[in-house]
């Protein structure tokens, strides 16, 4: 007997959060995220995404056992900025069952329904600042920090729900055996001839605050005509570098100034994934040590986040970006960089990443289904 449960109870929210831990046991590509970072993201109360949103979370089981699970989620900023009523699906796992993704999505597209929704769109786990997209190519090895992993199955039983795709988000991959460092260095010098009075310097986490602002500031202007985008509140920011900051490296982290004046950024991380794959998603009792003795081994970097003003667009910046934060990486034998993700839409961003050498390697989808 299959039947779904709307989450009232601490039980049921922890039945939730644990579901994909043995989901995923023996998928050798599967990376557990930390569960403390999981928590923070479903917590309504404390993490600044709800101060304009709200969300619902079901669980499914079949013959007694937890079978699937999905949250319902309203981004009242998103319907305001974008003057629509689309509701959000995110956290969705199932086992290989339409039976049971039919049931979940009944049950989250009811809760949107109800509250108006005209449109079910995602997933976003919770918002299109976090984990986002259904992977539906490059199964082979396993994603890079903050990208999300699932069973080869998903796209399908989304799509015998109703679910047809929106958007597809593109993973690129630039490693020693790709890049054109020649070429990169040659265009790198056409830029910094053309723009005389920039400067690249890597971001000062002792001014984390200033730098955050400067961040949101750029981002807001350069990403506002993107597909999906909303701007992003200070608060969420703020949460965002707070907890970055401890894997932030200045080396993949930095802020391009014209004149003295910021006008791009580029945020790249230390992979992560690289050495989280055997701590089963805590800290403790030897997670802390193995993250802190391992940190040394990682050798990829994943370029997370970029913005240029709408005004530098065009002009090579971007490239620059990249070229620093791979020039950085080479010289502590990181062997590759993930750009990701970029949006199938970004033509000039696609452009960017081929001009350097980068070839596509996972493609991340957002289905969307009408409630009318």
């Amino acid at each position: 007997m299959t039947g779904v449960t709307y989450i009232t109870t601490s039980k049921e929210k922890k039945a939730f959060l644990e579901f994909p831990y043995r989901h995923y046991k023996k998928d050798a590509n599967w990376v557990p995220p930390l569960k403390f970072e999981v928590r923070k993201r479903l917590d309504t109360q404390k993490n600044p995404f709800f101060q304009q949103a709200e969300m619902a979370l079901f669980l499914a089981e079949k013959d007694g056992e937890v079978a699937g699970r999905i949250a319902a989620i309203i981004d009242h900023r998103y319907n305001s900025y974008h003057n629509t009523q689309t509701g959000f699906f995110g956290f969705f796992e199932s086992i290989d069952s339409d039976t049971v993704t039919d049931l979940l999505f009944r049950s989250a597209s009811g809760w949107l329904e109800a509250r108006g929704m005209e449109t079910m769109m995602g997933p976003a786990s919770p918002s299109m600042m976090d984990e986002v997209g259904i992977l539906v190519d490059g199964f082979e090895k396993p994603p890079a920090i903050m990208m999300p992993y699932n069973k080869p199955w998903y796209g399908t039983l989304l799509e015998n729900a109703g679910l047809s795709k929106e958007m597809d988000l593109f993973a690129f991959d630039v490693d020693q055996s790709t890049v054109d460092r020649e070429r990169m260095a040659r265009a790198v010098g056409l830029v910094k001839r053309r723009i005389p009075g920039m400067n690249v310097r890597p971001i000062r986490l002792k001014k984390m605050q200033q730098e955050v602002e400067i961040i949101r500031q750029i981002f807001n202007k350069a990403w506002s005509r993107n597909w999906g985008f909303i701007p992003l509140s200070k608060a969420e920011l703020e949460q965002l570098a707070r907890d970055l900051k401890m894997i932030l490296d200045p080396d993949f982290a930095h802020i391009v100034d014209v004149e003295g004046e910021p006008v791009a950024f580029s945020i790249a991380l230390p992979d992560y994934n690289q050495i989280l794959s055997d701590m089963n998603g805590t800290l403790f009792p030897t997670g802390l040590f193995k993250l802190l003795t391992r940190r040394k081994s990682i050798r990829r970097i994943r370029t997370a986040l970029m913005g240029v003003l709408p005004e530098y667009r065009g002009k090579g910046i971007d490239a620059v970006l990249h070229h620093q934060s791979i020039e950085n990486g080479l010289k502590r034998d990181f062997y590759s960089s993930e750009l990701s993700w970029v949006l199938e839409s970004n033509t000039e961003m696609v452009r960017v990443a081929e001009r350097i050498g980068a070839i596509q390697n996972k493609t991340y989808r957002i289905y969307s289904k009408s409630l009318r």
